[in-house]
Parts: C-alpha cells; structure tokens; sequence
C-alpha cells in the first residue's frame, strides 16, 4: 500500500535527514574509484544489484506509517556492537540510515574483493575499504547515532561537555585513551609479583622473581617477552600473572625487560637483541642457577627471538635450553594476516635509509597500525563511547599494558620487516646468518610447546600452527579461544576460555 498524505511529512523527514547524513552518499567515492579496477561487466553487475537492493529498501520506507515499525529489508548484524541499541531497529529514521549504510558497506566490499589486481595489491584495497566503511558508520557521528543523542538529552548535554574534555585530555597525551590512566601503577597493582633485577646491560634488564615454595626445581624458566611492549604483560595483577603462576609452581623465573630504545641506542640491531638480549638472559639464569640448562618462553616477537637463538645455539652444538614455549609466535611470515598490509617493499624502501641510518620506530606507530586492523572495536568504539558518549573508559589492565608500547631502534625493525615479513628467510635452512650462525630452525631439537589463538589479528593461528613443521623436535600444538592477548593472559580461574589440541600434529591446520 502506498503512503498516503498524511504520510508525507514523516516520509519527507527522513528523506531530508538521510540525505543530509555524514556517510557517502551512494554513488560517490570511493565507488568510482574502486569500480575502474573492476572489470566493467562484473562492475555493472553489482552496481545494478546495489541499486536495485536499494531501490526495495526505499520502496519499503515509502510504506512505513507513522508509529509503524521499520521493515528490516537489509539483514542487520545481530553481533555488531556498534548498532546494539534498540533506536537502530525501532526508530524508522535510524532504521533507514543504518540499512542504507549496511547496504553501500556491502557493494564497497564486493567492488573491492573484485579487483583485477595483484593478491597483495587487492588486500590492500579490502583493508583500505573496510577502513573507509568503518570511518562512515552513522554511528561515528552525533548527529546520526541514536545512542549519543539519548544520552545527551538525559544529562542535558553534560554527556558531550565531557566528551569534548575527555578529547582534549587525549589530545595533549597523544593517543586514545582505552582505560583509566590513573587506575594502573607498575610496581604499585601491576607487575607486583616480588623480585629484583639480576643483570642489567644497555638494551636488557633480567627479573628474578622471589621464591615461594621451599623448594625449586633445578632447572629455570627464561621468559622473553614483546620488545614492543614493557615486561609486565605476563605479570599484570595477581589474579592473572603467569609469572607468580609459575613461581608458586616452583619455577625459578627469570623475564627479560627490554630498553624502552634511547637515541643514543637508535644504532642497535637485531643480533644486538640475540647476543645482549635473549643469550644475556639465558647466562645470567644460568650463573645464578648453577643450572647447566634453562626452559625458556617467548611470546609474540619474543617468541622470534628465542627461535633465532636457539637456532643460533644448536649451530653451535650447544643444547642448554630444555625446552621452549611459543606463545602466538610466528615464524613462518607467507601469511602475516593483515598487519602484512603495512609491510611492503614500497613501504620499507621508503623507510629503509631512514632506519638504518639511525631512526627509531616509536611504538605508537606499531600500536596505532595494530589498532587499525580491529577498527571498530579498537578505535571507534573508544571515540562513541569518550568523546561522543562522554564516558570514562573502565580500568583494563591489557589495554593499559597495549598503551604502554617501547621504541625499537631502525636497523633492528628494517631486518625483522626485510628479512623476515618480506622475505620470508627465517623458514629457510641456512638463509639466514644470524649472530655468526647460520640459522636453520630444523636443527632445534628441544621439545617444544606452541599455543596459538583463533581470533589473533596479529600473529593468525594458521600462520603460528606452521612453526609445528620447522622445528626438529617434538612439538605440542595447543588452540586457545580468543586473541593475541586475552588468549593468552587467561588463568585458570574463572573459566572463560576453551582450547583445542590434536596429538597428532598433522601438517595442514585445518586437518
């Protein structure tokens, strides 16, 4: 049935509010961008379903009376936590907008999935389009989120004074805040588990952490966390340590801090970080153990690290590490995930002279590069609920950890990006010399453990399950639930999480 007059003037509001909305109207950029690297045929063809897809929406508005509820003609996500709130369903303005975003986000994806271009080049696209889409939700916008608005007529606009405060605030900090500043202090309720610094060099410091059963076992336990990120990350709060999990297991433990990278370090490279880092760890384990062998761990780059070394090690006959825990750690780079969208040669040759030359890598820009690849749950939400909402992020002391990120020195990076990420050489028996060995993962023999998680962003788990088909030993593969970090940093109490194993190892992940 066709509206009829009376119709008219809710029909015409929000036809005039959706057009004066800040998305991209349909039919402007990027489409025509995207659609001149889309065979013309292909590109007709989604064009024309868009539009007809449109069209129905349209159609269905023109049909909504006033106090009727707005028909869901564009399927809307159920888990989508940017569109959560009841008004995006009820409300036929808002109902309209978010379908029609919904709609112009899917022929954006589609156009670009299209592209007749290389693999690389055509990722690149997807990843820039997503961002693109997720910068123009309507729910980005005060004006178009239904949320904002209810909030601000409830506190009579104190909901916006604050969010303008909490965006000045962050403005003169530099970043985003993802949880209260103030609510963590290292060494007051983070990193507390009792223990003092053993070693100390120009680019590491060794932790031992106290004891806490009468007694030890012989052999310790060498933890080599992320140089991107401080120490702490596997000792946040006593509740979730696996530092003081390991200690009350009667591991004596030992973490590597790494150098939050000085100018007067910006020279370092990544043999700096095997011989003063990984191997300056293992020896001071070993003299205050009076333990010929140690177990050690890696997480994420750290991971990296230990591997190296231990490659570096076994070229040298030498067998001092027991065993080796791999935590969402990568070594085979063909599959970086979208972090690879940043690593390119065009990239590194633009950087490259810079790098070698002395430059560091400040670690907001790795934070801020990682951060995109989860864009509405990393950037956005936090700008509808601060600024927009004006809410003040609850304490998390992942996200205070994630915000706590280190320099690392440029000729150190521009090997890890070239020799690893785009070259991939790590994988190769003897393609790479690394602190005067040559490396060739093959010949560790230890036996080692490897978790990976499944909704890692970073480090995909079918990337780290590869690392169970390079190392010589026997190897454990373990998938937990979750991401890079929250996979992780998960005790055993509450149970949160689930994980799967296969004993078998097969060579293909999905298998």
């Amino acid at each position: 049935m066709r509206a009829g007059p009376s119709d008219r003037p809710a029909v015409a509001a929000i036809a005039d509010a959706a057009a004066a909305t800040p998305q991209a109207p349909p039919g402007t950029t990027p489409a025509p961008a995207i659609t001149g690297m889309v065979p013309p045929e292909r590109a007709a063809e989604l064009t024309r379903d868009y539009q007809d897809k449109l069209a129905l929406l349209w159609h269905a508005a023109l049909q909504v009376r006033p106090g009727e509820k707005f028909p869901e003609v564009v399927p809307l996500p159920a888990e989508d936590r940017r569109f959560r709130g009841a008004a995006w369903r009820e409300q036929p303005f808002h109902s309209l907008l978010l379908q029609s975003y919904l709609l112009y986000a899917g022929y954006l994806a589609e156009l670009a999935a299209a592209a007749t271009l290389p693999p690389e080049d055509r990722r690149r696209l997807q990843f820039m389009t997503r961002q693109y889409v997720d910068a123009m939700s309507p729910s980005n916008f005060p004006a178009t989120n239904p949320d904002v608005i209810a909030r601000a007529l409830e506190t009579q606009g104190e909901s916006l004074a604050s969010g303008a405060g909490n965006l000045l605030a962050d403005l003169r900090r530099g970043r985003s805040s993802m949880g209260e500043h103030a609510a963590f202090e290292v060494g007051g309720n983070l990193a507390v588990t009792p223990g003092s610094v053993v070693f100390r060099n120009e680019l590491v410091e060794v932790i031992q952490y106290r004891p806490t059963t009468p007694t030890v076992h012989e052999r310790p336990l060498v933890i080599i966390p992320p140089c991107i990120n401080k120490y702490y990350i596997l000792d946040l709060q006593p509740s979730n340590s696996f530092v003081r999990h390991a200690v009350a297991a009667g591991f004596t433990t030992f973490v590597a801090s790494w150098r939050n990278i000085p100018p007067a370090l910006a020279h370092l490279r990544w043999d700096d970080y095997l011989e003063d880092g990984v191997f300056a760890a293992f020896d001071a384990a070993r003299d205050i153990t009076g333990s010929p062998s140690i177990n050690a761990l890696g997480f994420c780059v750290g991971g990296t690290l230990l591997a190296c070394a231990l490659a570096a090690l076994a070229a040298r006959g030498d067998a001092s590490v027991a065993s080796a825990t791999f935590l969402t750690t990568m070594l085979d780079f063909a599959d970086p995930g979208e972090i690879g969208v940043y690593v390119s040669e065009a990239f590194l040759a633009a950087r490259e002279p810079a790098l070698l030359a002395g430059q560091r890598l400040h670690g907001g820009e790795l934070a801020t590069a990682f951060s995109s690849l989860r864009a509405n749950d990393l950037v956005w939400n936090y700008v509808v609920s601060n600024y927009l909402m004006g809410r003040t992020p609850p304490p998390f002391d992942l996200l205070h950890w994630n915000g706590d990120s280190a320099n690392l020195p440029g000729p150190m990076f521009a090997y890890y990006l070239r020799e690893l990420y785009i070259r991939n050489r790590l994988r190769e028996p003897g393609a790479l010399t690394m602190a005067g060995e040559r490396i060739d993962l093959t010949r560790i023999g230890a036996p080692a453990y490897v978790l990976a998680t499944r909704d890692d962003h970073i480090v995909p788990w079918r990337s780290a399950y590869r690392t169970t088909q390079l190392l010589g030993g026997d190897v454990t593969f373990a998938l937990g639930a979750s991401g890079h970090i929250a996979g992780v940093i998960n005790p055993p109490q509450p149970r949160k999480r689930n994980y799967w194993v296969n004993e078998r190892v097969p060579s293909d992940a999905d298998a």
